[in-house]
């Protein structure tokens, strides 16, 4: 009789009534523990046990949702949906996973460093310079942070006239890598491409700075069309977004301080100059200036001495036609006939001082 009161299923729908009582109860969960028995399956599933102290959980996910590389014993926190399989095995299936506390993170930096590093991730003859004097630059960062306002206030004292175009996202938790792989992606996708994308994050713990160890917006960083810098944490800190960078900045005041120059700096530098080119810019003048009377005074001389030349040879030719001027042979006593020197025939004579006429009375060959 009390069998009789209570629900009867078939297996299956068992298992997919419990599966929706879970779902209902426990669309999402976030569980913290140790990492056992790992492994990969085909190259695409993911298996392991999430454990503590007092119990052991099995997990699954798929293998591209692995974002960190994994071992025994580390521990991380996912974000899981609770399930009943087909063969009535409790499990979490995976969406996010990343791992927590000092040793664990340092193990997954490593691992994925390796990786990353081998494939030429990270190498220096594929990272490029940022512009010298950048007009437009997209930044990725929390606006409510002090990092950001670090980094506009010394980008703001150190040059003027650039365009900001500011995304505000997450830049810690498990929504972290997706939400920064989205602003990267959208400012990549601009018709115009920008000048510098600068991605900053304040100081925090290594837990805190973990988003910017996932390996999808690591590849992102690396894959960006537009130069990339980022200033993430204190000095001391290195996450692999620095690494994948173009120029990794040591905070994000420091990532104002390499993307622009310091105008106070460049008017130092000019004044500095100034003073030093304008003694010798005189210098070179006089020089100039001496050089140019020198073969001023060179062609002047030459011209002269071509002037007397030519002058000489005027004279010279002067002379020549002069001395065959007719008058002058007059004047030495000589005469002109003009007619016909035949008997008769009237003829003039023209002479220095006098003209006559007279008339031939012989004339012979000599």
């Amino acid at each position: 009789m009390e069998n009789d009161l209570l629900p009867k299923f078939s297996v299956s729908d068992f298992v997919a009534s419990t599966n929706q009582t879970l779902e209902y109860a426990y669309p999402s969960v976030v569980i913290e523990g140790e990492v056992e028995s790992f492994k990969v399956n085909q190259g695409k599933f993911v298996f392991f046990n999430l454990k503590d102290a007092g119990a052991s959980v099995g997990c699954f996910m798929m293998v591209f949702n692995l974002r960190v590389p994994l071992e025994d014993g580390m521990t991380v926190t996912v974000r899981a949906k609770p399930k009943l399989t087909n063969f009535g095995k409790f499990s979490l299936t995976i969406d996010s996973i990343k791992p927590v506390g000092e040793g664990s993170i340092k193990k997954g930096f490593e691992l994925l460093k390796a990786k990353l590093d081998k494939e030429g991730l990270f190498a220096l003859d594929r990272k490029r310079s940022l512009p010298e004097l950048p007009k437009t630059v997209g930044v990725i960062a929390s606006m409510q942070s002090a990092g950001y306002g670090d980094f506009m206030k010394i980008a703001d004292q150190r040059w003027g006239g650039v365009t900001f175009r500011v995304y505000h996202t997450l830049v810690q938790g498990l929504d972290a890598p997706d939400a920064l792989i989205k602003a990267i992606r959208y400012f990549n996708q601009l018709e115009v491409p920008l000048d510098a994308l600068v991605i900053i994050r304040g100081g925090g713990s290594a837990d805190d700075l973990s988003a910017f160890n996932d390996e999808l917006l690591v590849r992102e960083i690396a894959a960006s069309r537009t130069p990339t810098l980022v200033g993430v944490g204190h000095e001391v800190d290195v996450t692999l977004s620095d690494l994948a960078a173009d120029v990794r900045a040591a905070t994000p005041s420091n990532a104002a301080q390499l993307l622009l120059p310091d105008k106070q700096e460049i008017l130092s530098r000019i004044r500095y100059m100034s003073a030093r080119l304008s003694p010798r810019m005189l210098r070179l003048v006089a020089q100039r200036a001496e050089y140019t009377t020198t073969l001023l005074r060179g062609a002047q001389d030459m011209i002269t001495v071509q002037f007397e030349r030519t002058a000489r040879r005027f004279e010279y030719a002067r002379q020549l036609v002069e001395s065959y001027n007719p008058d002058h042979i007059l004047r030495r006593g000589y005469a002109l006939v003009r007619g016909e020197k035949v008997p008769g025939s009237i003829i003039e004579v023209e002479a220095h001082n006098y003209k006559l006429t007279a008339e031939v009375r012989t004339y012979e060959q000599k």
